[in-house]
């Protein structure tokens, strides 16, 4: 199999336009290879681009072209084993398949075009149409942020912004105002003067004097300049407050001794995921990053991911935590609150029925969205069927979902964060 290899320069992005329009058109194969990217990747190359392989058949445009036309009666001599419309058998053996062995003269494959999709290619294609549920406008925060807008035409502005059509145009209207009657008694005395040459040629006084008066009224117009400083007209922007929402999202992960080492990754590769999305989607918005073991624990992002903490299970530990900071900093009726919760399901017994109550009572009324992962591949314990029961109470806000592998890991995001349709 032979690889075509785009290495072209891009020069002042002289492709850029080329470029978007083959990412759109073969947009499905781009997506599938991203989706298979994200599964086998390790955490710390979560957000880099990704090689992109199309077969050549897919990249392959119609031709239109002019067909031999007729009946054509062909002879082919020397032709004594076969007679139309026979079947030929197939060789002995086999053949055509692929596999190891020696190097032919014949036989035919399948062409690829390889080519690098960067980094924000990458994470476009990975979170495309996902969101945060819910989101709504519970408090702007217009005042720390604005964007231009396009308010009309302005007199003054910027030699950069000035509007070429409004200036010429003014410059053409303000000609013609200033030089309207001027024209109109040139046109008067070129006809009177056409009219004296051709019927009264030695009338020589007469046509002197309207020669001077048309060279006087050419030169009278002629005056008045092209372009004038009235006439500029520059394109007015003003800056206008972009209000946008207050929103927090809560990591719980659970990082307690029945977590083994590679269940911890899918877990933190569920969490960079999610934190990649909420950082390139939205502008406003905190991460409260919180692990537990048998006590809970408001860590940094590096912490977060990295730290190797363990100890005994009670899940309720961060679920108080989330809502002692919920109290504290992030009041609900300014901020859209979210939660995201990974664990592998094992919880203390008697602490399952305390940790639907926390959620039932004192969370799930104040949030916009709550998500539960599982990552395990045993039959759920306790704390998944406690979870049923906030799913039964609130099912518009809270979801629940189990991780096998990593391979799972995408899939399921999406449809935790699939963008929903307005109702």
């Amino acid at each position: 199999m032979s690889y075509v290899i785009d290495r072209r320069l891009n020069g002042k992005n002289k492709s850029t336009v080329n470029r978007q329009r083959f990412i759109r058109r073969y947009r499905d194969h781009i997506k599938k290879a991203v989706e298979d990217a994200v599964s086998r990747r390790s955490i710390t190359d979560m957000e880099h681009g990704e090689q992109i392989s199309i077969p050549g058949r897919d990249i392959d445009e119609p031709v239109l072209h002019h067909g031999r036309g007729g009946k054509q009666t062909v002879v082919h001599p020397g032709n004594k084993e076969f007679v139309a419309g026979e079947r030929i058998p197939r060789p002995q053996g086999g053949g055509g398949g692929q596999g190891a062995g020696k190097a032919s003269n014949s036989g035919e494959g399948m062409d690829e075009f390889v080519f690098q999709i960067t980094q924000e290619e990458f994470l476009d294609f990975m979170f495309e149409d996902l969101e945060l549920p819910n989101l709504v406008k519970r408090h702007l925060t217009g005042a720390e942020t604005f964007k231009t807008v396009r308010a009309g035409i302005s007199s003054e502005g910027n030699p950069s912004r000035i509007n070429i059509v409004r200036t010429l145009r003014s410059a053409h209207a303000r000609r013609i105002a200033l030089s309207g009657s001027s024209r109109a008694k040139l046109r008067e005395v070129k006809a009177e003067l056409e009219r004296l040459r051709r019927e009264e040629p030695d009338n020589f006084s007469d046509i002197q004097l309207l020669e001077a008066e048309t060279e006087r009224l050419s030169a009278r117009i002629h005056r008045i300049p092209f372009l004038d400083t009235f006439d500029l007209k520059y394109n007015l922007l003003v800056k206008h407050p972009n209000p946008s929402s207050k929103a927090v999202m809560f990591c719980l992960m659970d990082v307690s001794g029945s977590m083994t080492q590679a269940t911890k990754d899918v877990a933190k590769r569920f969490f960079i995921l999610l934190y990649l999305f909420l950082k390139r989607n939205y502008d406003k918005i905190d991460v409260v990053f919180i692990r537990h073991h048998t006590s809970a624990k408001e860590v940094d992002e590096e912490e977060f991911f990295y730290s190797r903490e363990t100890g005994g299970t009670i899940v309720s530990s961060a679920l108080k935590m989330m809502q002692e900071i919920m109290a504290e900093r992030y009041p609900a009726n300014e901020w859209n609150i979210y939660g995201a919760q990974a664990s592998d399901g094992d919880n203390w017994n008697d602490d399952s029925p305390i940790c639907r109550d926390i959620l039932i009572k004192q969370i799930m009324p104040f949030v916009q969205y709550f998500t539960y992962v599982e990552i395990t591949p045993r039959e759920h314990q306790a704390l998944w069927f406690e979870y049923e029961r906030v799913a039964e109470a609130f099912a518009d806000t809270f979801a629940q979902q189990q991780l096998v592998s990593a391979g799972d890991i995408y899939p399921v995001f999406r449809e935790l964060f699939q963008r929903r349709l307005a109702t």
